[in-house]
């Protein structure tokens, strides 16, 4: 795996991550990358592979709400360099993976069924009840050599049956099916536990500052 902060990873998992929210694709902004999200809380993200003078230049020129910066670090490395304007979110943690992932479920909970689609060079798995509520959604999105996984969510009431590991695995075998065994996402603290269990690393601290809005 490439070195913590990698460059060429960081824009290979943005794109993907764009892909995913039907979002343009990430542009270059200096030593960085932005994103249009255009969203009322989040109208823009730009990510950087590391904390570097146009990370902290742009963190002074922002004034701006709902502006994110997002950074490979943590969050006391980034907390040092920006002023007090800036708001700490929770934080993620990128990971990886070299398949074949580890603790496999085989068979999907009793009444529960699979299904899925396809958009973007995204594929959608959802596992839900016989009478068609969600209980777990999960994509994947296949950039070159690497597979990103977006949007892991198993519903409050519907977790600890194995549901998530099983889609993991599902959405595992779309990439192992185009000769792709390089795995990624970006996890919250919550799941990095589940990621962990089934042999994913911890590639890089991933730290997410916002000027809030009124």
């Amino acid at each position: 795996m490439e070195p913590k902060g990698s460059h060429d990873i960081v824009e290979q998992w943005l794109k993907a991550w764009s892909l995913s929210r039907k979002l343009p694709l990430p542009i270059r902004h200096y030593s960085g990358f932005k994103v249009e999200v255009g969203e009322e809380k989040q109208k823009i993200r730009y990510v950087f592979s590391e904390i570097n003078n146009d990370f902290i230049e742009l963190s002074n020129q922002i004034d701006e709400p709902w502006i994110y910066l997002k950074v490979c670090a943590s969050p006391d490395e980034v907390t040092k360099v920006v002023s007090e304007k800036w708001i700490l979110q929770p934080p993620g943690y990128m990971m990886f993976c070299f398949g074949p992932m580890k603790n496999a479920v085989t068979n999907i909970c009793q009444g529960y069924r699979i299904e899925s689609e396809e958009y973007n060079s995204t594929t959608v798995v959802k596992i839900t009840t016989k009478s068609g509520e969600q209980a777990s959604i999960g994509r994947i999105v296949l950039i070159d050599d690497l597979a990103v996984y977006d949007r892991i969510l198993t519903e409050e009431n519907h977790r600890k049956k194995g549901l998530a590991s099983f889609l993991m695995q599902e959405l595992e075998k779309i990439a192992l099916s185009k000769g792709i065994s390089k795995n990624f996402l970006v996890a919250t603290e919550q799941g990095k536990m589940l990621y962990q269990s089934m042999g994913w690393k911890l590639y890089s601290n991933y730290t997410s500052i916002v000027i809030p809005g009124i």
